[in-house]
């Protein structure tokens, strides 16, 4: 039985334009650009120096005791700086600069550890935790943190491959072309938290996607259940999905573990997989370059660290009448001024837009219609939340819980006087949270 979920809407897909372009592999470049910061939580701790040789797959920034992820060097060859660099997020980051021997020597930390997690599921987490996996949706959580904070808690794994943002298909892609790979890695985890089994749930814009998966899970009554789901935006999200599937809903401030649940992405299940089988960490990732924007959209495996140019040129290049470039989809996308970013863990697709798609006006107003709080999955209420924001009122934003915003969207897509909330909202999120940080 499925459920429904808070609020949602259902904008523009677009993955028709990606959705049948096999994922092409990417030669590493000349160089790659690693910042301590690949995920959510505290910055890594760089472990080389200036003119050290790595190899590939070498562990090159060491995760404090604080949520964290390890970071390895995605090709071998020189640390040819340590400095600051600018990062997608549009800070300065401390960032390790690699210079590519192409030779890819393999690191003699990489070895398989199939035999190890046969005999000891647990194991797994210490192997996720080395191999610095994080969420691969686009949040690029901690995996290991993740499991931590659920195992004894959780009687229901979650996997999602939803999928929900428009334009992005690296998930249906994987899904498609590694599916093997994907669902071995759901069984590796279903036995790591001693439940019966996991679900998998896949939106119903992804045919192939799921033609595929009942072929190889025929029995929907083992160690992995599909099911598919009604496309709505934001039904990926975390909450969104849990609710969507068992009803349940994550109190404010609270963790999927609060009420019995853990969700994983499909493509986590295959970096999980690998790390498992070949010792490999999570030194490379699948994003979508496409939108009208770009003129040969796809899908691209490339290493971690790769300048967003790069994957760029490999679709073509821009069109002449590209406007903006986004990291992430039209709707929780971030705006990239620089296209000389690198990848980072959490990068699932490039967005390229024209002035088509440009809907912003010169004065936003609020015409008090209600559209964004009835848009809202997380029962908030983002014009008082704008205003807020708008005149400083931390206090307030507390109040109104501004902390509990997933950045979805949804209020701004819907808003018919162009405001920009989802924007206002943020930049809410960053004062209350380096308030606290700060107390």
């Amino acid at each position: 039985m499925s459920h429904k979920f808070f609020g949602g809407v259902h904008p523009f897909e677009g993955k028709a334009l990606s959705e049948n372009c096999p994922i092409q592999v990417l030669p590493a470049p000349e160089q790659v650009f690693m910042p301590i910061v690949l995920h959510i939580g505290a910055p890594c701790e760089p472990v080389v120096n200036v003119g050290d040789h790595v190899n590939f797959g070498q562990l090159i920034a060491k995760a404090p005791s604080a949520v964290s992820a390890d970071i390895h060097a995605s090709v071998s060859g020189t640390v040819s700086a340590i400095e600051p660099r600018l990062h997608a997020n549009g800070k300065m980051v401390m960032t390790i600069v690699i210079d590519n021997d192409m030779q890819d020597t393999l690191d003699p930390s990489v070895v398989p550890h199939t035999a190890e997690v046969e005999a000891d599921p647990k194991a797994l987490t210490e192997i996720i935790r080395n191999a610095g996996i994080v969420g691969m949706g686009g949040a690029a959580f901690p995996t290991a943190v993740k499991i931590t904070s659920g195992l004894g808690k959780a009687d229901n794994i979650i996997i999602n491959g939803a999928e929900c943002e428009p334009y992005i298909t690296a998930d249906h892609r994987i899904m498609l072309e590694h599916p093997d790979e994907v669902l071995d890695g759901v069984r590796m985890l279903v036995k790591l938290f001693e439940l019966p089994y996991a679900t998998f749930v896949v939106e119903n814009n992804k045919k192939e996607s799921i033609k595929k998966l009942r072929e190889l899970i025929p029995d929907n009554n083992g160690d992995i259940r599909l099911k598919v789901h009604k496309t709505r935006y934001p039904q990926g999200a975390e909450k969104q999905l849990i609710q969507s599937v068992t009803g349940r809903q994550v109190p404010p401030g609270g963790l999927p573990a609060d009420v019995g649940c853990v969700v994983f992405n499909d493509y986590t299940c295959w970096c999980i997989n690998r790390a498992v089988k070949t010792g490999m960490p999570a030194i490379d990732r699948v994003v979508t370059v496409t939108g009208p924007g770009v003129k040969n959209p796809g899908n691209f495996r490339v290493r971690v660290g790769t300048p967003l140019r790069k994957l760029i040129e490999a679709a073509g290049g821009m069109t002449d009448n590209a406007s903006k470039v986004l990291m992430g989809g039209p709707m929780m996308g971030i705006a990239i001024y620089d296209i000389d970013v690198p990848v980072v863990k959490g990068t699932n697709c490039i967005l390229v837009l024209t002035d088509k798609e440009d809907k912003s006006v010169s004065e936003p107003n609020c015409i008090r219609c209600g559209r964004c709080v009835s848009a809202c999955p997380m029962k908030l209420i983002p014009t008082s939340l704008y205003q807020y924001e708008r005149a400083n009122d931390i206090a307030m934003l507390q109040k109104l819980h501004v902390t509990d915003c997933i950045e979805c969207g949804c209020c701004t897509f819907i808003c018919p006087g162009r405001l920009n909330l989802t924007q206002s909202i943020r930049m809410a999120k960053a004062r209350v949270n380096a308030l606290r940080a700060k107390k």
